[in-house]
């Protein structure tokens, strides 16, 4: 029997891989959202669509954080909607855990469980997950990640 990677991996890989085609220098994140093992949409951290990438032109800096950037799981979740996927009730894999405003985005489009791969700053998103019905996983600790399938 050939050893396969466990299906958490197979996706978190998948999303490490996304994360190469990011734009931004400060931070690289790619996105998976995945239902029934099956990929659905992907996403990764650059600009506003048609206009400069922070690797052409620099990062515009506020608070300490590039702002020229949409993240990797709100492209995900954009680019399920302009193709009409529905992903309710999917999962998300990411390269960072969320922010607070792409938890947002991940809440009311209905995407029931996290998994990502580092904790990424923001307290807030893990705090709120438990109430909003969302399971966050970190793949870093979890034993999840552990088996072959």
């Amino acid at each position: 029997m050939v050893d396969r990677v466990d299906w958490h991996t197979y996706f978190m890989n998948i999303a490490l891989q996304v994360s190469t085609r990011s734009t931004c220098p400060r931070k690289k994140v790619g996105a998976v959202i995945a239902r029934d093992r099956t990929i659905l949409s992907t996403g990764y951290n650059g600009s506003i669509r048609g206009l400069p990438h922070c690797d052409e032109v620099g990062c515009v800096i506020e608070d300490g954080h590039c702002v020229s950037t949409v993240h990797a799981e709100a492209n995900a979740i954009i680019h399920a909607a302009r193709n009409g996927v529905a992903i309710a009730g999917a999962e998300l894999y990411t390269t960072a855990s969320p922010c607070w405003p792409c938890f947002k985005l991940i809440a009311n489009a209905g995407i029931a469980r996290v998994y990502y791969g580092e904790f990424y700053r923001d307290e807030k998103s893990l705090a709120v997950a438990r109430e909003a019905g969302i399971e966050l996983v970190d793949l870093e600790k979890s034993p999840l990640r552990a088996g072959v399938t």
